[in-house]
């Protein structure tokens, strides 16, 4: 995934675009990114954890930070995203009191590259960002890095037959990538264990969502920020006469009136061992104390 001659590697300078721009709408329309991080928030009812310091990565506008701030209400909560207008959409939602004198803290940064000291996390939950990094192994060692020993990972992401209707039907169009790919829930089991974690358990469901048409579906998925930003993704207008084409090739998919979506979720959580082995090649990030960051400011 991280080979630049990659047709589906990921241009990360596009996503933050992407979810910058996204921010002011993004809750009206990410129904399913809203049910994914309740369901995974549900799941932490059968795990015995509590934690003092939980990092949120790809925070977005701070929905499940919020909730995790609920839930263990003496935890300081990191929400990190790697778009700016994400995090100053969630810290304008924040009471004024709990925002400059409570412990929230909101952080920019990228999740391959935490800007978060060693061992300094019980917790790192991640709702649907996993898809958007470039080198999973990268990515989980770094979660790891940055938790405690006994530290719990929370995760979901997608799994390859996400968008899979809309996928067949544009290499039907033209031989341009016009979907992101996504990891096969076994793929990630591995990485998680060559990375250093311990007694990995993931599952996943299918859902399906519906549309009058395929444009539809399109608006959505760029209102939420989840544009095409892979290196096979052709520069430039797409012309009327491939999107007709689209449309058509869709359309053998409609049952009932309406247009199937289908989105494969990956959930997945894993520990760090209480006596760790930091996983050879590592890569450490810059590091920034906590306690700068509780006074981030709107800018």
């Amino acid at each position: 995934m991280n080979d630049k001659n990659n047709v589906f590697a990921i241009d990360k300078v596009l996503v933050r675009t992407a979810f910058n721009n996204a921010a002011s709408a993004y809750d009206d329309v990410a129904v399913l990114q809203r049910e994914v991080g309740n369901r995974m928030l549900e799941r932490l009812d059968l795990i015995r954890i509590n934690p003092e310091r939980i990092l949120d990565v790809g925070a977005g506008t701070g929905r499940c930070s919020k909730k995790l701030a609920q839930r263990y209400k003496h935890a300081q909560i990191v929400a990190l995203d790697i778009a700016l207008s994400m995090l100053r959409t969630a810290r304008r939602r924040t009471p004024p009191l709990k925002r400059w004198f409570g412990k929230h803290a909101w952080l920019c940064g990228d999740a391959e590259n935490l800007p978060i000291g060693d061992d300094s996390m019980e917790m790192v939950y991640s709702n649907l960002t996993l898809q958007w990094c470039t080198d999973l192994d990268n990515t989980f060692s770094g979660f790891h890095r940055v938790l405690r020993k006994g530290g719990l990972l929370m995760f979901s992401s997608f799994g390859p037959d996400t968008l899979k209707e809309l996928r067949y039907s544009w290499s039907q169009v033209d031989p341009y990538t016009h979907v992101n790919t996504f990891i096969d829930m076994h793929d990630i089991g591995d990485a998680l264990i060559r990375t250093g974690f311990t007694d990995p358990v993931m599952d996943v469901e299918y859902v399906t969502l519906t549309y009058k048409d395929v444009m539809q579906l399109m608006r959505e998925l760029k209102a939420i920020g989840a544009h095409n930003v892979t290196a096979g993704r052709q520069r430039g207008l797409t012309g009327a006469g491939r999107l007709n084409a689209l449309v058509e090739t869709y359309e053998q998919f409609r049952r009932d009136g309406v247009l199937p979506t289908t989105y494969e979720v990956i959930y997945g959580h894993a520990w760090v061992l209480e006596s760790p082995q930091r996983p050879s090649g590592t890569r450490h990030a810059s590091k920034i104390p906590l306690s700068s960051v509780r006074r981030h400011s709107d800018g």
